[in-house]
């Protein structure tokens, strides 16, 4: 089940996590990203937290934790080849995300609602 954000990211429910990635719509917004900055695993994070790190040529941006919870794994590729963001903006997810409450998901959009808020 993907959810999304008002701030652009999307959030892939799997057994491993919440994977949290941008929309294509975020990346057409940044422009051709040239570094990400991703948080460690095993770190806890809470709701609001600025995790994720992106410049891009036209700004410095970044990915808030969408809920509180411990990274369990992230995309070492986006961080070592920043251009895969712009190439693959939806298979591009960023770090997995174990929610302290696994009801976190409900509150986000879901596609029909973000196609909404985007258009």
């Amino acid at each position: 089940m993907i959810k999304y954000t008002k701030d652009h990211d999307w959030l892939d429910s799997g057994d491993n996590g919440v994977a949290v990635g941008l929309t294509d719509h975020a990346t057409s917004e940044l422009g051709d990203v040239v570094y990400v900055e991703l948080p460690e695993v095993g770190a806890e994070v809470e709701k609001g937290d600025e995790i994720v790190v992106i410049e891009s040529t036209k700004a410095t941006s970044g990915i808030i934790a969408p809920f509180d919870g411990v990274i369990t794994e992230v995309n070492q590729k986006v961080a070592d080849s920043p251009e895969t963001v712009n190439e693959d903006p939806a298979g591009s997810w960023f770090f997995k995300i174990q929610p302290s409450d696994p009801s976190a998901l409900d509150e986000y959009l879901d596609e029909a609602e973000y196609k909404a808020l985007i258009d």
